[in-house]
Protein backbone atom coordinates (compact mmCIF):
# COMPACT_ATOMS: atom_id res chain seq x y z
CA UNK A 1 0.00 0.00 0.00
CA UNK A 2 3.04 2.11 0.06
CA UNK A 3 3.09 2.73 -3.35
CA UNK A 4 -0.76 3.82 -3.56
CA UNK A 5 -0.56 6.18 -0.66
CA UNK A 6 2.30 7.97 -1.89
CA UNK A 7 0.68 8.17 -5.41
CA UNK A 8 -2.62 9.28 -3.62
CA UNK A 9 -0.41 12.15 -1.93
CA UNK A 10 1.26 12.97 -4.93
CA UNK A 11 -2.13 13.33 -7.10
CA UNK A 12 -3.44 15.66 -4.18
CA UNK A 13 -0.02 17.73 -3.99
CA UNK A 14 -0.88 18.55 -7.51
CA UNK A 15 -4.65 18.97 -7.68
CA UNK A 16 -4.11 21.46 -4.66
CA UNK A 17 -1.51 23.79 -6.16
CA UNK A 18 -3.99 23.72 -9.30
CA UNK A 19 -6.24 25.08 -6.60
CA UNK A 20 -3.82 27.47 -5.39
CA UNK A 21 -1.84 28.80 -8.12
CA UNK A 22 -4.67 28.84 -11.48
CA UNK A 23 -7.47 30.70 -10.06
CA UNK A 24 -6.94 33.50 -12.23
CA UNK A 25 -6.47 31.78 -15.45
CA UNK A 26 -8.81 29.05 -14.83
CA UNK A 27 -11.71 32.62 -14.17
CA UNK A 28 -10.21 33.93 -17.37
CA UNK A 29 -10.87 30.76 -19.49
CA UNK A 30 -14.48 30.11 -18.47
CA UNK A 31 -14.98 33.31 -18.79
CA UNK A 32 -14.06 33.26 -22.73
CA UNK A 33 -15.94 30.05 -22.56
CA UNK A 34 -19.08 31.93 -21.39
CA UNK A 35 -18.94 34.29 -24.13
CA UNK A 36 -18.57 31.77 -26.82
CA UNK A 37 -22.07 30.22 -25.63
CA UNK A 38 -23.30 33.96 -25.36
CA UNK A 39 -23.01 34.26 -28.95
CA UNK A 40 -24.07 30.79 -29.73
CA UNK A 41 -20.31 29.25 -30.56
CA UNK A 42 -18.96 26.07 -30.25
CA UNK A 43 -15.98 24.75 -27.62
CA UNK A 44 -13.12 22.67 -29.71
CA UNK A 45 -11.64 20.66 -28.20
CA UNK A 46 -7.93 18.84 -29.14
CA UNK A 47 -4.59 17.04 -27.97
CA UNK A 48 -2.60 14.29 -29.84
CA UNK A 49 -1.62 10.95 -27.22
CA UNK A 50 -2.74 10.69 -24.11
CA UNK A 51 -4.28 14.41 -24.35
CA UNK A 52 -6.79 13.62 -26.98
CA UNK A 53 -8.14 11.70 -24.13
CA UNK A 54 -9.23 15.44 -22.30
CA UNK A 55 -10.37 16.05 -24.89
CA UNK A 56 -12.53 13.29 -25.75
CA UNK A 57 -13.83 13.72 -21.82
CA UNK A 58 -16.07 16.52 -22.39
CA UNK A 59 -17.58 15.54 -25.88
CA UNK A 60 -21.10 14.15 -25.59
CA UNK A 61 -20.92 13.71 -22.09
CA UNK A 62 -23.53 13.76 -19.01
CA UNK A 63 -23.66 16.77 -16.96
CA UNK A 64 -21.14 18.26 -19.71
CA UNK A 65 -22.17 20.73 -22.62
CA UNK A 66 -23.69 19.55 -25.69
CA UNK A 67 -21.76 22.56 -28.03
CA UNK A 68 -18.78 20.45 -27.67
CA UNK A 69 -16.59 19.28 -30.59
CA UNK A 70 -13.70 17.42 -29.82
CA UNK A 71 -11.12 17.11 -32.66
CA UNK A 72 -10.73 12.65 -32.49
CA UNK A 73 -7.68 12.79 -35.40
CA UNK A 74 -6.95 8.74 -35.83
CA UNK A 75 -3.51 9.54 -36.72
CA UNK A 76 -2.24 11.48 -33.82
CA UNK A 77 -4.74 10.36 -30.54
CA UNK A 78 -2.92 6.95 -30.24
CA UNK A 79 -5.60 4.82 -29.60
CA UNK A 80 -4.43 2.67 -32.34
CA UNK A 81 -0.61 2.05 -33.45
CA UNK A 82 0.36 4.28 -30.99
CA UNK A 83 3.72 4.46 -31.59
CA UNK A 84 3.18 5.83 -35.29
CA UNK A 85 1.24 8.80 -33.80
CA UNK A 86 4.31 9.60 -31.52
CA UNK A 87 6.00 10.23 -35.03
CA UNK A 88 2.97 11.94 -36.50
CA UNK A 89 2.75 14.97 -33.56
CA UNK A 90 5.53 15.83 -34.66
CA UNK A 91 5.06 16.46 -38.03
CA UNK A 92 3.93 19.79 -39.19
CA UNK A 93 1.41 20.70 -41.57
CA UNK A 94 -1.55 19.53 -39.13
CA UNK A 95 -2.63 22.87 -37.93
CA UNK A 96 -4.62 24.35 -41.23
CA UNK A 97 -5.93 20.51 -42.24
CA UNK A 98 -7.62 19.96 -39.16
CA UNK A 99 -8.91 23.54 -39.17
CA UNK A 100 -10.19 23.42 -42.58
CA UNK A 101 -11.78 19.91 -41.75
CA UNK A 102 -13.26 21.46 -38.68
CA UNK A 103 -14.09 24.55 -39.76
CA UNK A 104 -14.27 27.06 -36.09
CA UNK A 105 -15.61 30.29 -36.33
CA UNK A 106 -14.40 33.80 -34.54
CA UNK A 107 -17.48 32.75 -32.31
CA UNK A 108 -15.84 29.64 -31.23
CA UNK A 109 -12.96 28.54 -28.62
CA UNK A 110 -10.74 26.04 -29.13
CA UNK A 111 -8.70 24.13 -26.14
CA UNK A 112 -5.40 22.90 -26.82
CA UNK A 113 -4.17 20.11 -24.27
CA UNK A 114 -0.20 18.99 -24.55
CA UNK A 115 1.27 18.33 -21.30
CA UNK A 116 5.27 19.34 -23.11
CA UNK A 117 3.50 21.61 -25.47
CA UNK A 118 6.61 21.11 -27.60
CA UNK A 119 5.29 19.23 -30.31
CA UNK A 120 4.17 20.54 -33.66
CA UNK A 121 0.58 19.40 -34.27
CA UNK A 122 -1.16 21.18 -30.99
CA UNK A 123 1.45 24.22 -31.68
CA UNK A 124 0.54 24.27 -35.13
CA UNK A 125 -3.16 24.00 -34.31
CA UNK A 126 -3.13 26.59 -31.65
CA UNK A 127 -1.32 29.09 -34.18
CA UNK A 128 -3.60 28.55 -36.89
CA UNK A 129 -6.62 28.83 -34.56
CA UNK A 130 -5.06 32.23 -33.51
CA UNK A 131 -4.42 33.49 -37.02
CA UNK A 132 -8.11 32.80 -38.22
CA UNK A 133 -9.25 34.77 -34.76
CA UNK A 134 -10.12 31.75 -32.78
CA UNK A 135 -9.40 32.27 -28.65
CA UNK A 136 -7.02 29.43 -27.65
CA UNK A 137 -6.66 28.37 -24.26
CA UNK A 138 -3.83 26.06 -23.45
CA UNK A 139 -3.62 22.94 -20.87
CA UNK A 140 -0.21 21.80 -20.49
CA UNK A 141 2.87 21.40 -17.69
CA UNK A 142 4.93 24.69 -17.57
CA UNK A 143 7.69 22.49 -15.83
CA UNK A 144 8.22 20.33 -18.31
CA UNK A 145 7.66 22.79 -21.45
CA UNK A 146 10.04 25.75 -19.77
CA UNK A 147 12.47 22.64 -19.09
CA UNK A 148 12.63 21.42 -23.05
CA UNK A 149 12.92 22.44 -26.38
CA UNK A 150 10.24 23.01 -29.14
CA UNK A 151 9.81 20.60 -31.99
CA UNK A 152 8.87 23.18 -34.46
CA UNK A 153 10.71 24.74 -37.01
CA UNK A 154 9.43 28.26 -35.39
CA UNK A 155 10.91 27.64 -32.38
CA UNK A 156 7.85 27.91 -29.93
CA UNK A 157 5.91 25.88 -27.94
CA UNK A 158 2.00 25.76 -26.97
CA UNK A 159 2.82 28.14 -24.40
CA UNK A 160 4.09 30.98 -26.45
CA UNK A 161 0.96 30.99 -29.02
CA UNK A 162 -2.15 30.68 -27.01
CA UNK A 163 -4.00 33.21 -25.58
CA UNK A 164 -4.81 31.73 -21.69
CA UNK A 165 -2.66 29.23 -20.33
CA UNK A 166 -3.28 26.98 -17.69
CA UNK A 167 -0.99 25.16 -15.62
CA UNK A 168 -1.67 21.65 -15.01
CA UNK A 169 0.98 21.72 -12.19
CA UNK A 170 2.78 18.90 -13.10
CA UNK A 171 6.13 18.08 -12.92
CA UNK A 172 8.66 17.62 -15.91
CA UNK A 173 8.41 13.78 -17.37
CA UNK A 174 4.72 13.79 -15.55
CA UNK A 175 5.76 10.53 -13.29
CA UNK A 176 6.13 11.56 -10.24
CA UNK A 177 7.92 9.26 -7.68
CA UNK A 178 10.43 6.38 -7.20
CA UNK A 179 10.26 3.43 -5.72
CA UNK A 180 13.27 1.71 -4.29
CA UNK A 181 14.82 -0.71 -6.82
CA UNK A 182 13.43 1.12 -9.86
CA UNK A 183 15.35 4.34 -11.21
CA UNK A 184 12.29 5.00 -13.56
CA UNK A 185 9.96 7.28 -12.04
CA UNK A 186 6.12 6.00 -11.96
CA UNK A 187 2.98 7.34 -11.11
CA UNK A 188 1.80 10.20 -13.82
CA UNK A 189 -0.65 12.76 -12.88
CA UNK A 190 -1.44 15.12 -15.89
CA UNK A 191 -4.15 13.94 -17.40
CA UNK A 192 -5.73 13.21 -13.56
CA UNK A 193 -4.94 17.20 -13.49
CA UNK A 194 -6.27 18.32 -17.12
CA UNK A 195 -9.38 16.01 -16.68
CA UNK A 196 -10.26 18.18 -13.14
CA UNK A 197 -9.50 21.52 -15.03
CA UNK A 198 -11.37 20.81 -17.81
CA UNK A 199 -14.34 20.03 -15.96
CA UNK A 200 -13.98 22.74 -13.95
CA UNK A 201 -13.80 25.08 -16.95
CA UNK A 202 -16.90 23.99 -18.13
CA UNK A 203 -18.98 23.72 -14.60
CA UNK A 204 -17.80 27.53 -14.00
CA UNK A 205 -18.90 28.66 -17.89
CA UNK A 206 -22.17 26.82 -17.07
CA UNK A 207 -22.50 28.65 -13.49
CA UNK A 208 -21.85 32.04 -15.40
CA UNK A 209 -24.26 31.21 -18.40
CA UNK A 210 -26.85 31.05 -15.71
CA UNK A 211 -25.95 34.00 -14.05
CA UNK A 212 -26.84 35.99 -16.97
CA UNK A 213 -30.26 34.52 -17.04
CA UNK A 214 -29.75 31.56 -19.74
CA UNK A 215 -30.29 28.06 -20.14
CA UNK A 216 -27.10 26.40 -20.86
CA UNK A 217 -27.18 23.52 -23.25
CA UNK A 218 -26.23 20.18 -20.86
CA UNK A 219 -26.89 16.99 -21.51
CA UNK A 220 -28.31 14.40 -19.38
CA UNK A 221 -26.65 10.68 -19.30
CA UNK A 222 -28.33 8.85 -22.06
CA UNK A 223 -28.91 5.62 -19.59
CA UNK A 224 -31.29 7.70 -17.70
CA UNK A 225 -35.10 6.85 -18.59
CA UNK A 226 -35.91 10.62 -20.19
CA UNK A 227 -32.28 11.27 -21.55
CA UNK A 228 -32.14 10.40 -24.65
CA UNK A 229 -35.38 12.36 -25.18
CA UNK A 230 -34.10 15.65 -23.69
CA UNK A 231 -30.90 15.21 -25.29
CA UNK A 232 -32.51 14.69 -28.84
CA UNK A 233 -33.33 18.55 -29.11
CA UNK A 234 -29.61 19.48 -28.17
CA UNK A 235 -28.19 16.95 -30.83
CA UNK A 236 -30.32 18.46 -33.19
CA UNK A 237 -29.71 22.28 -32.62
CA UNK A 238 -25.74 21.31 -33.27
CA UNK A 239 -26.08 18.46 -35.48
CA UNK A 240 -24.54 20.73 -38.78
CA UNK A 241 -21.79 22.26 -36.99
CA UNK A 242 -20.06 19.21 -34.84
CA UNK A 243 -18.18 16.50 -36.85
CA UNK A 244 -17.74 13.77 -34.68
CA UNK A 245 -21.47 12.96 -34.08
Amino acid sequence: MKAFSTYYEKVQEVLEKVKNTQSENLEKAAETLAQTLGRDGLIHAFGTGHSHLVAEEIFYRAGGLAPVNAWLEPSLTGQEQVTKSEYTERMEGWGEILLDYHKPEPRDTLIVISNSGRNAAPIEVAASAKNRGIPVIAILSTDHSLNTTSRHSSGKKLLDVADIIIDNCGVRGDATFQLPGLKTPIGPTSNISAFFIVHSLVVMAIEKILQQGQTPPVFLSGNIDEGREHNEELLERYWSRIKNW
